[in-house]
């Protein structure tokens, strides 16, 4: 045999083959594509020199090697489905002489060409768009965009290494398959189907208990806090339970279909519920795949878009002045009022362009709420079990004098009396106990506070009691210290402005306070200082760099899941065609019609292929309250924008969804009404 035989061998049963092949080289190279893309992004000089680049250029490194992971997974699905269509190619190779070293022969070229067009096509769309990606990407980060082009070599080299090994493993698992199977294996192969599955209630109904687990725990989700803890368990289970559902249940559903005498026995019913039902193993876990990618991509792109839109509101809240000072007061001897004018003295000498000031003292204990008050003993923790997790949270003593000047209001309260108000927890009883002390009176529980910069911004309960006792309540936890030697109260003095001028002039005032905090920050015993200084557009690049990097990297990653979810969907149909093919062909013979085929086609759409965007729209409907609680960690309040923006992608997806079934639908009928191309 000539040496170019083998290469020109492989090369025309691409070509033959192309309707298998295409969507395996276009999903290949869109891989290569998105892992150079978001290599190059997080070697990018830019990124360095912009404010809150640095969080989006820790993102990058993580998402690139979930694109390598998800490459290495979803080729090696199509790879597997291309050895099932072929084995019947080469078993007649085999048969009119070719041994199973020539065939590894052809196996290693069609590697090496579907892996080297893979690479080669994949880097030149990675190049030609890294410039629009990186363009996105400052813009979604406000900033100054560069029309400067560049390539980065060692994202080139560390793609072509990547895919070099996963296109390595490819060829390995071809030649073990042509290895391990004979001749007439592999000539019959494509005709071998799964036998009929018997219909397993057990694991149907074990899917059913999982999922209702899972969705429990999801809406009973109340504390930010818990939704952290319990909020991947349900994912897992949710993901078990899927897998479960669709192979058992949907083998179930089928079952209850041809039992049903009115529907099973039409035409265009039958041939779909019986064709479904002879695979639905296989069939059930190809739909759930899909299904998990799209609750993937849902929850994703809704959840990150949420974050971005909502940014500035999110940034207002958390920073409600354009500057803040937190200052740490180290004993009660010095917190009072000739202390905070001193201090007060200093930062307006600094700063003389102040207005809207608001300044107050408080206290802060951390600890676990209960039913009698909030519990900041050292071993409090160790306490309570993990489903306690959503009670720790924050008290903040504050004085009836300032929050009567700051509120505006001309409340009293007796001794032992208390106001207290409340965020992500619910008090009903009538007296509320720091730490085991005083109880105090809850005179009222409040329904509006001022704002201050630590409140309700870390997405944990907290509760802020208001009383005319401040110094005697604070006072004797001052003494008692933790495991650490820290106070379990702190004390505080809180400063807070907005300026004239614009984002250039609070950056450099924010900038000269910095500088000078040792001159204004009272020094602790141990020789430091503690205090906290923020700047609203001094972090409004970093706010933004955290939000839009989530947005963008969602976004990368949303396209590299929606490509694997496609390929599934279409190689779904053409290997479902290839196995129908001779039974619609038998069809035909004794009357079956085109307009017959079609609407078996549609029965098996309305049937089962729906199943996976309903279910995902399922998913998220019931993770909603979770995802709403942990972008309350985030600082995030827009409880309407987000239901606007999860819907709205729900919708725009399910269109998208119909049409690409529509396209893949087509390739179906195409192979079985033996429509020629």
């Amino acid at each position: 045999m000539k040496l170019g035989f083998y290469p020109k061998l492989a090369w025309e049963g691409i070509r033959k083959n192309k309707r298998l092949y295409l969507p395996y080289l276009l999903t290949g190279t869109v891989m290569v594509m998105m892992y150079y893309i978001m290599s190059f992004l997080s070697e990018t000089e830019l990124l360095k020199h912009i404010r809150g680049g640095s969080i989006l250029r820790s993102m990058l490194p993580l998402g690139s090697w979930i694109v390598a992971v998800f490459a290495l997974i979803f080729l090696f699905y199509s790879n597997s489905f291309l050895l099932r269509q072929r084995n019947r190619e080469f078993g007649l190779y085999n048969i009119l002489g070719m041994d199973k070293r020539n065939l590894a022969h052809i196996v290693f070229w069609e590697t090496l060409i579907s892996g080297g067009c893979t690479l080669a096509c994949g880097l030149v769309l990675g190049l030609a768009f890294s410039k629009l990606a990186e363009t996105g990407m400052l813009n979604i980060l406000n900033a100054q965009i560069d029309f400067t082009l560049r390539a980065d070599f060692l994202s080139v080299g560390k793609t072509v290494v990547i895919f070099a090994l996963i296109y390595a493993l490819l060829l390995l698992k071809a030649l073990l398959n042509v290895r391990l199977r004979n001749p007439v294996a592999l000539l019959n192969s494509s005709n071998v189907g799964e036998k009929p599955p018997k219909t397993n209630w057990l694991f149907a109904a074990l899917g059913v208990v999982i999922l209702a687990g899972a969705y429990y725990i999801a809406v009973s989700i109340h504390h930010p806090v818990e939704a952290i803890v319990w909020f991947f368990i349900a994912v897992l289970m949710v993901i078990v339970a899927t897998y479960l559902l669709f192979i058992s249940g949907s083998v179930a559903l089928c079952r209850l279909l041809q039992k049903n005498k009115r529907y099973y026995y039409r035409p265009n019913h039958f041939v779909s519920v019986s064709s479904m039902v002879y695979r639905m193993k296989r069939n059930g876990a190809g739909l759930a795949s899909i299904c998990i990618l799209l609750t993937m991509v849902l929850v994703m792109l809704s959840s990150t878009l949420s974050l971005y839109i909502g940014a500035e509101d999110t940034l207002n809240q958390r920073y409600p002045y354009d500057i803040s000072l937190h200052l740490s007061i180290p004993s009660i001897d010095q917190w009072n009022e000739e202390t905070f004018a001193s201090l007060r003295t200093s930062i307006q000498e600094k700063v003389p362009n102040q207005k809207n000031i608001q300044e107050f003292s408080f206290g802060e204990a951390a600890g676990v709420f209960t039913n009698n008050g909030i519990d900041i003993d050292p071993q409090a923790f160790s306490k309570y079990s993990l489903s306690s997790a959503g009670m720790v949270g924050y008290v903040y003593v504050v004085s009836l004098d300032d929050y009567n000047r700051i509120m505006g209001l001309n409340e009293t309260l007796q001794p032992g009396e208390c106001f207290l108000y409340l965020e992500r927890w619910a008090f009903s009883g009538d007296s509320f106990s720091l730490g085991g002390g005083q109880n105090l009176k809850v005179k009222a529980v409040l329904d509006d506070m001022f704002k201050i910069v630590s409140f309700g911004v870390s997405g944990v309960p907290y509760a802020v009691l208001v009383t005319s006792e401040t110094y005697t309540l604070l006072n004797a936890f001052l003494t008692r210290s933790d495991e650490y030697n820290q106070p379990l109260v702190s004390l505080y003095w809180f400063y807070c402005f907005d300026m004239e001028g614009g984002k250039d002039a609070q950056i450099e005032a924010y900038e000269k306070l910095n500088r000078e905090m040792d001159d204004i920050a009272i020094r602790n015993p141990d020789g430091g200082y503690s205090y906290t200084l923020e700047g609203r557009e001094y972090v409004r690049d970093e706010f933004y760099g955290l939000y839009g990097g989530l947005f963008f990297v969602g976004i990368l990653l949303s396209i590299v899941f929606l490509f694997a979810a496609v390929l599934i969907i279409y190689y779904k149909q053409i290997n479902e065609g290839y196995e129908d093919q001779k039974r619609f062909e038998i069809m035909q013979k004794v009357g079956m019609t085109k307009k017959d085929i079609r609407k078996s086609i549609n029965s098996q759409i309305l049937t089962v292929f729906f199943a996976p965007i309903v279910f995902a729209g399922l998913h998220l409907g019931f993770a909603f309250p979770a995802i709403w609680k942990l972008l309350q960690l985030f600082g995030f309040s827009n409880l309407l924008l987000m239901i606007i923006v999860t819907v709205s992608f729900f919708f725009v997806f399910g269109i998208c969804y119909t049409f690409v079934y529509k396209l893949t639908a087509n390739a179906y009928y195409h192979i079985v009404s033996g429509v020629k191309e």
